[in-house]
């Protein structure tokens, strides 16, 4: 250590035994004080730091003092189970918590749907599907069972929710969002209540609140603007006047900071150009001073390295950029060595005023003493019972019942085809979506981009529909149908489930948007010879040709449902009604998008907000 280090060490442990901060009794105010006063540049530098768990080795972080440790989508251990999560962040924890000044680590995950990353757990439906249900509610209750899950991996802080206003479906992250209805996504931020919990009655807004040691820092995303780029591709460009801006996508930040959200991550996207990364208007004069947000912002992964491309490899500018403009904690990943160096550098030459670092590290000191990460640093073991446990999956199995949207049901508006009979003599289920658990999931699921096949714990359509239907009722499964299996069979009905392979972030962006897989043959044949009903399984509205929709009888759009598929035979068979509503404008053809609710002259074929019911038609 240098002198001032040796100096700062010595003071400490003279003053170990009235530390301020170390009081859990103090005001969070006097003991964010209190701690930045004991700190050296090094350590202020390394509170701003997050890495990726892969390079997070216990000299890295108690040497270095870094803030946050992450776990990038698809990062797993050998064996990803709960406990063995619980195990690697406890493992880190004791690292950070043998450091100088003893300040612990929050770890952070990317449970957008349920704790996606984990084994076993619950996967509930994406976004867009809970924006069908327009249930606040029922999205409080989700975030409340995502953090338990996510808790008893020792994790403290998720990357969600993301309140983007997706305005085109051709946007590869179509389904992080819940509607392209800016007063439908303001609706359901309530998620942040179930992540963090109900901030008391007269609550600061913009101020950090965490319930307690079953909830989790939530971070609301991507600030702002990301579901508005033109043409709908990822990390593109929002051309929007500042007064439209505001009023489309700013607007769900405002209940968000209500509601005590903790940690706000910055857009890789620009708006009118400029890169939200390194615009300091939008977060430091709108968000921090003119809402008042008191948490912390936090950048995306390796968000400043997209700062670089005009500028070559000049990673001093990234960084300068990005901390200048408001960025107060980094998610570096993997560069730590050279990022630490180069940051250090900045503030000792000036071009980083102090100032900018005292206030990040005040911001991100004060949310990990609001999430009581002081007082209980380590997992919790007594909720490992509690991941994928029946009661959370009742809950999902719940949340695809009302995310169900029926389109279509009859060819003839007098007799109706849905709810199917249970008791039917022979029934086919086929398609690509029918039996794949991980189709079913989607994209955020065990890894980042999501995988095919039994991924992980849970029931698919067709598990369902052999449990839904009667003794006496043959089921014959085939996922690619054959002519042979429809013409010598006398099928009462077929349920066809097809749709979207798993993608996330700019391998989902899509220019065509048709049904992959071939799902619109897969549809035909079948629905030339036996009625039949279409499950759509997709993160957003696909093409549906006029031809092909007057050949099935009914269809249903699921979304991306989860591990809970007799969410769907719950419905379809009758035992509850449909209640899901368009949360998206359906288009009648990709030339004509974007398409805006009563914007478009063509006119959509499904209008936001369309959906059928059993007792009521529309």
């Amino acid at each position: 250590m240098d002198f001032p280090e040796i100096l700062f060490f010595l003071i400490s442990k003279m003053e170990d035994t009235n530390c301020i901060y170390k009081n859990p009794n103090e005001d969070i105010e006097a003991r964010v004080k209190d701690l930045l006063s004991r700190m050296t540049l090094k350590e202020k530098i390394g509170q701003m730091t997050q890495i990726d768990r892969s390079v997070a080795t216990p000299s890295a972080i108690k040497d270095h003092a870094v803030g946050s440790v992450l776990n990038g989508g698809g990062s797993l251990p050998y064996d990803a189970v709960s406990s063995v999560w619980a195990d690697i962040v406890d493992g880190i924890q004791r690292s950070a918590l043998e450091s100088r000044l003893g300040i612990p680590i929050i770890y952070g995950i990317d449970a957008v749907h349920g704790n996606n990353n984990i084994d076993g757990a619950t996967i509930f439906p994406h976004n867009v599907g809970l924006g069908a249900t327009r249930d606040a509610d029922l999205a409080r209750r989700i975030g409340a069972a995502t953090a338990l899950e996510v808790r008893a991996s020792g994790i403290h802080y998720n990357f969600a929710p993301c309140v983007a206003v997706c305005k085109d479906p051709r946007w590869g992250r179509c389904y992080e969002s819940f509607s392209e209805d800016t007063e439908l996504v303001r609706r359901m931020t309530s998620v942040i209540l179930g992540l963090q919990g109900q901030p008391p009655p007269g609550h600061q807004r913009g101020y950090p609140f965490v319930a307690g040691r079953n909830n989790v820092i939530a971070c609301a995303k991507h600030f702002v603007g990301d579901g508005g780029t033109e043409k709908g591709v990822n990390e593109g460009n929002t051309i929007l006047s500042y007064e439209d801006f505001e009023r489309i996508h700013l607007a769900p930040y405002l209940d968000c900071l209500s509601l005590g959200v903790s940690t706000i991550m910055a857009s890789y996207s620009s708006w009118n150009g400029g890169k939200l990364h390194a615009n300091r208007f939008l977060l430091t004069e709108i968000l921090k001073e003119k809402l008042g947000f008191k948490g912390f912002v936090i950048s995306d992964w390796e968000g400043l390295d997209r700062l670089c491309d005009p500028h070559g490899s000049d990673y001093r500018y990234c960084i300068s950029s990005a901390i200048n403009a408001g960025i107060d904690m980094v998610m570096v990943p993997f560069r730590v060595e050279l990022f630490l160096q180069e940051f250090t550098s900045l503030v000792e030459s000036g071009e980083i005023p102090i100032a900018r670092i005292d206030d990040a590290v005040e911001r991100i000191l004060r949310v990990k003493f609001a999430a009581g990460i002081f007082e209980f640093p380590l997992s919790d073991r007594s909720l490992l019972e509690i991941v994928g446990c029946k009661a959370h999956r009742d809950l999902a199995r719940e949340a695809v019942r009302k995310s169900l949207v029926l389109l279509k049901n009859g060819r003839d508006p007098c007799k109706r085809f849905l709810p199917l009979n249970r008791n039917a003599k022979k029934i086919l289920v086929t398609g690509t979506h029918a039996d794949n658990l991980g189709y079913q999931c989607g994209g955020w699921t065990i890894t980042w981009q999501g995988s095919s096949g039994r991924i992980t714990t849970g029931t698919t359509l067709f598990d369902a529909v052999k449990e839904a239907v009667g003794v006496t009722t043959e089921v014959i499964y085939e996922q690619i149908p054959s002519k042979e299996t429809i013409e010598h069979n006398e099928f009462s009905f077929a349920i066809v489930a097809v749709g979207e392979e798993p993608y996330a972030e700019s391998q989902g962006d899509n220019s065509e948007l048709v049904i992959p897989l071939n799902g619109a043959d897969i549809i035909s044949l079948v629905a030339d010879k036996i009625p039949t009903l279409v499950v759509l399984i997709s993160g957003r509205p696909l093409v549906l040709e006029p031809w092909l929709l007057e050949k099935i009888d009914a269809l249903v759009a699921a979304w991306l449902p989860g591990t809970e598929g007799q969410g769907i035979t719950d419905v379809i068979f009758g035992d509850h009604d449909f209640k899901g509503k368009l949360p998206v404008t359906w288009f009648k053809s990709v030339e004509h998008l974007p398409i805006r609710d009563g914007v478009n002259s063509l006119g959509p074929l499904f209008p936001l907000g369309f959906g059928l019911t059993y007792n009521k038609g529309e």
